[in-house]
């Protein structure tokens, strides 16, 4: 199919593939055969095969009926990956049940397919994820589920409107020592809540040309770039063929990503949001500078700082240096750490060890701990809300957006109306909630 053609088409296209061996999880209802659900994987790369796919295959019930990547070498990878996994279960140690597709429309138009992983680069989760909300699939999505504010609210919309399961891809919230720091602040041990600081990881510039090149034999380049602008191949803006170690390329470029701003802000600041209650709401006013990568196709922010006012009065300050969040109240302050190091042995500090050995109280406010692949499954099965849905979604990353605003409008203090999601007293700062201009007719409105 030639891109034009597949721009313009938002429908679904009628699938190639096998009859199933095994009905739908959905067709049985509650009494489904040992509750199983069968979840096709979208997008095949390095978090896919390194994470989501070992993980997912892990919780009972689930089976992997099909991946998905317009690279064929990648897809031939995850192939291999589930079914020797499953072969290793099976009694005849054998299992050649994973269906292969290059194009997602297939896997959304099959029957068998309860749910997907979308696993793609940053600039195809809005409408991929729509397109599937609409074929009747639940959806687990990769953070940042977003490019723009505006695509944000229609998704969440669309949940909503459909009846779907939804998860952020995030596992934060299912990591000890976030959980743990959230549950302490919710519940007073800091007093009031008044100022969060969280940081990200710098970004890394390695050094590599910007040379045009021929479009690898295994990669379909065209489907590759769906909703984004037409440009020559060149392997700085994709991924390394037939690598899935190397972080790729496309990370570092804002006409597929907005870098480490929300990579890993959609999991730091959901954190955030989550421990001062604001987790369906977002500030009142931000203000945000940074800095562009000088560089033709690596163009994200290299460095930011961004301050956020809630309308509880609670100050957030969000930089760039190592991945951790620091609460303070006015009786002491927590901070937790994303890794272990020399300079902090430990994955929680506080202005005082009461606040660490505290108890929750049983009356107190207390959240289900899981992860994040069984919360997903098993919203699912029972058609609850998951613990981070496409509005708690919606609104974290809205954050790293707003922060990204902030710096285009040059350190302007924006006010912002969490109820209108639109800026109130900035006409030029709300041009920037949609995406350019042709982006909707890939499923966003």
């Amino acid at each position: 199919m030639h891109r034009r053609t597949f721009l313009q088409s938002a429908g679904l296209i009628a699938a190639g593939a096998a009859a199933p061996t095994i009905l739908p999880a959905r067709v049985f209802g509650a009494q489904a055969p040992s509750g199983r659900v069968n979840l096709a994987f979208i997008g095949t790369g390095r978090q896919a095969q390194g994470m989501n796919l070992p993980e997912f295959m892990a919780v009972p019930g689930v089976q992997v009926v099909a991946v998905c990547d317009v690279d064929s070498w990648r897809v031939g990878q995850a192939k291999a990956l589930v079914e020797s996994t499953y072969a290793k279960q099976a009694s005849s140690g054998r299992y050649t049940g994973c269906d292969t597709h290059r194009d997602f429309r297939e896997v959304l138009a099959r029957k068998d397919v309860d749910a997907v992983m979308i696993s793609t680069p940053d600039h195809w989760h809005v409408p991929m994820a729509m397109m599937a909300l609409r074929a009747g699939k639940d959806v687990s999505l990769e953070k940042p589920i977003t490019r723009h504010i505006a695509d944000g609210r229609r998704l969440a919309n669309a949940v909503k409107q459909h009846g779907r399961v939804f998860r952020v891809d995030s596992e934060f919230r299912s990591l000890e020592r976030f959980h743990r720091a959230v549950e302490l602040v919710r519940n007073g041990y800091l007093g009031t809540l008044k100022t969060i600081r969280v940081s990200s990881p710098k970004e890394e510039f390695p050094e590599e040309a910007a040379v045009e090149a021929p479009v690898p034999a295994e990669l379909d380049y065209e489907m590759w770039l769906g909703p984004a602008p037409k440009v020559p191949y060149m392997q700085k803006r994709v991924h390394n063929p037939r690598d899935l170690k190397g972080r790729p390329g496309w990370f570092r470029s804002t006409m597929y990503a907005d870098g480490m701003l929300t990579n890993w802000g959609a999991h730091l600041v959901d954190i955030c949001q989550w421990a001062n209650g604001t987790e369906r709401t977002g500030p009142i006013e931000v203000q945000a500078t940074g800095r562009y990568h000088a560089d033709p196709v690596w163009d994200v922010l290299e460095t930011f700082e961004a301050r956020y006012r809630f309308a509880n009065g609670v100050e957030m300050f969000y930089t760039m240096d190592q991945p951790q969040i620091r609460f303070e109240g006015d009786k002491g302050w927590l901070q937790v750490h994303y890794s272990k190091s020399a300079a902090h042995p430990e994955f929680l500090e506080a202005s005082a060890a009461g606040i660490l050995a505290a108890t929750i109280p049983a009356d107190g406010v207390r959240f289900p701990l899981r992860s994040e692949r069984v919360d997903f499954i098993e919203a699912v099965r029972t058609r609850r809300p998951t613990m981070e849905d496409a509005e708690v979604g919606q609104r974290t990353i809205s954050l790293c957006h707003l922060a990204h605003i902030g710096v285009k409008r040059q350190g302007a203090k924006l006010a912002w109306d969490p109820a209108t999601e639109r800026f109130p007293t900035d006409a030029e700062a709300n041009t920037h909630l949609e995406g350019p201009a042709g982006r909707g007719k890939w499923g966003t409105e």
